[in-house]
């Protein structure tokens, strides 16, 4: 049984969520949060498994959130589901800590894949940013990538070299013969090896080497007059 708690400031978006979750007899949800400061002391209380948290809440986001839980050391995986699949918003997550990143519009199988990767120690992120994010950005820094390259397993030797030479994922399984969430782990891996490891770095990295842009702004929920 994997125990998760949820938190997302919308209550029609928790309880899709719970009814999603439970409709499979692996998962209970052991609580919700309304906001990070909820989550943070739900995750203290409860100690789930995963963590689902949405990227922007009131009060403490999901990153701040992410980064809080994982001082803690409560052995909790945070999962990020979130509407922006924006370079910068994935680097800073993964910076952050959390051990998976679900655009909501990928959400349903994907999730539920995302909980059973990270509960099993490994990354998951969205296919809809694997295919297309993850190549740009291992591109951009194949050259420490290489030189990293001696730490990696043959296996994933060989995937970063097809991922450099442009193969898609799809590609890698057929000529390696792998699961395609193995090669998706990797591919988080990858990112993970280039060590940027707070927010602030990873935000000033991304815009240096051109891999993104200015961040969308969250439509303001204050009312005019």
């Amino acid at each position: 049984m994997v125990t998760v708690a949820l938190a997302d400031d919308h209550v029609v978006v928790r309880q899709g969520l719970r009814l999603l979750l439970e409709s499979d007899p692996e998962f209970v949800v052991v609580g919700e949060a309304a906001d990070g400061i909820e989550a943070l002391e739900l995750a203290k209380r409860q100690k789930p498994k995963v963590l689902i948290v949405d990227l922007m809440m009131p009060g403490m986001d999901g990153l701040e959130t992410t980064r809080r839980v994982s001082r803690l050391k409560l052995d909790t995986r945070v999962i990020i589901l979130t509407m922006y699949g924006d370079d910068a918003y994935l680097l800073d997550a993964l910076g952050s800590g959390a051990a998976g990143y679900v655009v909501k519009e990928s959400a349903g199988a994907d999730l539920f894949q995302a909980i059973r990767d990270v509960v099993a120690g490994r990354r998951y992120l969205s296919p809809l940013l694997s295919e297309v994010f993850t190549r740009r950005y291992l591109q951009k820094f194949r050259t420490p990538l290489l030189r990293l390259s001696h730490t990696l397993t043959t296996r994933e030797r060989k995937v970063l070299q097809l991922v450099l030479e442009g193969a898609s994922s799809s590609d890698i399984v057929a000529r390696l013969k792998i699961r395609l969430r193995t090669v998706e782990s990797d591919l988080a891996n990858f990112v993970r090896m280039l060590d940027l490891n707070t927010q602030p770095e990873i935000s000033r990295q991304a815009v240096k080497r051109g891999v993104t842009h200015k961040r969308p702004r969250k439509p303001s929920s204050k009312k005019s007059n």
